[in-house]
């Protein structure tokens, strides 16, 4: 389970919506717990997919856009770990957009998953964000739906 507040929620839309068609990414800092992840921060984050980054991964990820792609650089990773460390956070999970498709993550976003990471996906329908549905991987590398719970 992961807990969000509104505010963290709407940060995530909000963010989905300003850079559609186009996908969205962004950072989740929080807290791990044995009753699951809270989140204390929602960091949205530059969508750095571009030619430079498909080369870094094999197949067919080259010819594909923003629009179906995303990345975070990772010297913002580093800096944002580092930061989480600092404030004694943990990165817990990364969200992104899925532009006029569901929030189901396809299989490059399940190739490229960490296990340990909530992964929210929040569909945008013409310019409107939707329906938003966390998932994590389980032990053999799938995605399992993940609860999210809304805390004051």
């Amino acid at each position: 389970m992961i807990k969000f507040s509104q505010e963290h929620l709407q940060t995530i839309r909000t963010h989905a919506e300003s850079t559609y068609p186009d996908e969205c990414c962004g950072i989740i800092l929080g807290y791990l717990a044995n009753e699951g992840k809270t989140v204390v921060e929602v960091m949205p984050t530059e969508n750095a997919w571009n030619t430079q980054a498909a080369a870094q991964f094999p197949g067919e990820r080259t010819t594909e856009s923003k629009r179906r792609q995303y990345t975070i650089a990772p010297e913002v990773m580093l800096k944002t770990q580092k930061q989480a460390r600092d404030r004694s956070l943990n990165i817990i999970g990364i969200f992104h957009s899925h532009p006029d498709h569901p929030a189901i993550p396809s299989e490059c976003d399940r190739l490229y998953a960490w296990q340990g990471y909530s992964y929210i996906i929040v569909t945008v329908q013409n310019g409107k964000a939707g329906e938003l549905r966390s998932w994590s991987l389980d032990d053999t590398h799938k995605f399992q739906v993940e609860a999210i719970e809304n805390i004051i």
